[in-house]
């Protein structure tokens, strides 16, 4: 069995893609499957992907039939892995070489189900223009106002994500997941190391204002079931606390 099973969904990610999974593969940490799950109808940039990635034995490709987005193709890849671990990662972010090594240390000394890791913002031209400095423990009170846990530095046991999915929300997925799992009194703990080099895109959907406060909305009313004044309250709070982030950590 993989130790760890990494999960990459990929939609139009090529012009950032290589430097994605050459960080990915020369991780130090050798106990590992990447499982990239390709979610784009137009299958041009499939060929090119294989013809890359063919050489590689601990490599899998799944291929969605239609566009399914980021969280369910997250599913699905989780679905068929093998690791006692998951981690994430998505097509245009890095990670740092030791990344999976010095995390999956913390999580085992810590006997930890659920990690994620300070990490460095850059641009398309990956140019440093921020970072971001995680919290020891976040509670569910912290996540409702503000949610400070990079997608592409989590590692969380395969057993616990198992019983609990990403939902189908174009952005923030991933936030109505970590807000579950707190809520269920899972530990979160934050690695105060910068391991992820997270890409800010000015064309990505989570960059969408609209989107993002649609969605934000939707975590708060759908998935935690809060009156709708409630959801507002908490919707303002979580904006908020977004400027105020984006002041702090961009150079």
């Amino acid at each position: 069995m993989r130790s760890v099973s990494i999960i990459i969904p990929y939609f139009k990610k090529q012009k950032y893609f290589d430097k994605t999974i050459n960080s990915v593969l020369k991780q130090t940490y050798k106990k590992k499957e990447i499982i990239i799950v390709y979610d784009d109808e137009d299958l041009t940039e499939l060929k090119k992907l294989k013809k890359k990635l063919s050489i590689f034995k601990n490599i899998k490709i799944i291929l969605n039939r239609k566009n399914l987005g980021a969280g369910l193709s997250r599913n699905k890849g989780i679905k068929k892995s093998k690791g006692k671990y998951i981690a994430f990662i998505d097509a245009d972010d890095l990670w740092n070489k030791k990344k999976l090594e010095k995390q999956i240390n913390f999580m085992k000394k810590n006997n930890l189900e659920f990690s994620h890791t300070s990490y460095s913002i850059i641009n398309k031209n990956d140019k440093l223009i921020g970072e971001f400095r995680v919290k020891e423990n976040l509670t569910y009170s912290d996540l409702l106002n503000s949610c400070d846990i990079g997608l592409s530095t989590v590692i969380i046991k395969r057993s616990l994500i198992l019983k609990n999915k990403f939902n189908n929300f174009k952005t923030k997925e991933d936030y109505s997941l970590w807000l579950k799992l707190s809520k269920k009194g899972v530990i979160i703990k934050g690695f105060n190391q910068k391991l992820t080099k997270w890409r800010q895109l000015n064309n990505s959907l989570s960059s969408s204002f609209f989107q993002k406060i649609l969605d934000g909305f939707n975590v708060y009313y759908l998935s935690e079931r809060k009156k709708i004044i409630t959801s507002l309250i908490c919707l303002l709070n979580l904006s908020f606390n977004a400027i105020r982030k984006k002041v702090k950590i961009y150079k």
